[in-house]
């Protein structure tokens, strides 16, 4: 594997060796079988929040949280380790919705506090959506949702900043994403999830456990077909909810918001923010199934006890053409007026055209001061800033970009998508 700080080029990608680091984390985890007690999780939860035992159920989250657990107990082919860490997950999850329940109790206004006018960038995984929208969250005038946050976004009761000032929500996440950089540092080089990056408001979506999350942690086609068949207009103002707490607890109104969800939930997210301006972005989606997948190989020879290169591609293409198709079917439920598609080689370090268009879209003045910001931005974060990764589907999938682009005719039809190599 060549140098996280020039090109990567995997040579095990899908037979993995080992780091001595890797092999001692995977012989440390693997003698101990997690288990998923529903009611142990539960319990759990509630001592961490320190609060009732009010999971706020009036729409069946119990079935959701059963149909999330046996959806991770049917994959049978995960490490300790992730089975671990999706067990904590679910705790947090849990922990969090006890939090926000208990915060709506007391502060019953929040739930009165307008969310106006929000930028939201939609687009494939892969496609430049983390890029644009820790671009837009560069202005000042916008909140947006930090890394720490999207994943512990209610502080539990009676848990505040340390004498230095730092949130233990943060702490948190700042060691996880130390251990993350010793265990497997070529993650940064495809998506680095540093505390401070802007993360997707699904993780928030996720306290309702109504979201494609899972998907990307377990082979889980049991919980996709579930999630598809929920009513999100539902799920979708629950999330709305969970920002309006957010902006309660630390302002200001003005949302910037990114998913590559969305693509599949255009209803439900225009009914939810029926005044947001929405950035959506485009990419060759064999470059997006290509990058997708060798990030998920990666990782998967810590999460996984076999790689399986076959069923990433047969899955991710399978699942970029569902959220594909629903996105063209679905475009225009966004007003002309009030939406800009962005083609992915326009994200190239001169983004100032499209973040004009975006800001005249939504009515939003683009000062010196804030184009300022952008610049600075730009600037400082170049693409492969941490590494390039040379891709290569035939070598390490067995699939040409020939076959798996023929899939996608209807969509280079509805949008101006460049193929990649």
């Amino acid at each position: 594997m060549g140098s996280a700080l020039g090109d990567i080029d995997f040579d095990d990608l899908t037979s993995p060796k080992l780091t001595d680091v890797q092999r001692q984390i995977l012989e440390y985890t693997e003698a101990r079988h997690v288990e998923f007690d529903t009611d142990q999780m539960v319990a759990e939860a509630i001592e961490q929040a320190n609060v009732g035992d009010d999971l706020d159920d009036p729409d069946g989250f119990g079935d959701r949280l059963a149909a999330h657990i046996a959806a991770i107990e049917g994959d049978d082919g995960l490490t300790q380790l992730t089975r671990s860490s999706l067990r904590q997950r679910v705790v947090r999850l849990l922990r969090n919705r006890l939090s926000l329940t208990d915060l709506l109790k007391r502060y019953p206004e929040i739930e009165t506090i307008p969310i106006e006018k929000p930028l939201i960038v939609v687009g494939m995984p892969r496609s430049g959506t983390t890029h644009l929208v820790n671009l837009i969250a560069a202005d000042p005038r916008r909140r947006a949702l930090p890394y720490w946050e999207s994943q512990d976004p209610i502080p539990a009761r009676g848990q505040g900043p340390d004498i230095f000032g730092v949130d233990p929500r943060y702490a948190r996440a700042k060691s996880e994403h130390d251990a993350l950089m010793a265990s497997a540092p070529v993650v940064a080089a495809m998506h680095d999830r540093f505390p401070e990056a802007i993360e997707e408001e699904v993780e928030l979506l996720d306290l309702d456990l109504a979201a494609y999350v899972l998907e990307w942690h377990a082979r889980v086609p049991v919980w996709r077909d579930y999630y598809l068949e929920l009513d999100q207009n539902r799920h979708y103002a629950y999330m709305r909810k969970v920002l309006q707490a957010l902006t309660f607890l630390r302002g200001p109104r003005t949302w910037v918001l990114k998913s590559p969800q969305h693509c599949e939930q255009l209803g439900p997210l225009m009914a939810t923010f029926p005044d947001a301006t929405v950035a959506f972005t485009h990419r060759d989606p064999v470059a997006v199934i290509q990058s997708a997948i060798t990030m998920m190989a990666y990782s998967d020879r810590l999460r996984r006890t076999s790689i399986d290169p076959g069923w990433l591609v047969e899955y991710w293409s399978d699942r970029v053409h569902r959220l594909l198709s629903a996105c063209v079917r679905d475009r225009d439920l966004v007003p002309a007026d009030r939406s800009i598609d962005v083609n992915f080689h326009h994200l190239n370090g001169n983004e100032m055209p499209v973040l004009e268009r975006l800001y005249q879209c939504g009515g939003v003045e683009l000062t010196p001061k804030v184009r300022d910001r952008f610049q600075r931005y730009l600037d400082a974060n170049p693409r492969g800033k941490h590494g390039r990764i040379r891709y290569d589907l035939q070598r390490h999938f067995g699939f040409s970009a020939d076959e798996l682009r023929r899939r996608f005719d209807f969509y280079f039809d509805r949008f101006d998508v460049r193929p990649e190599a």
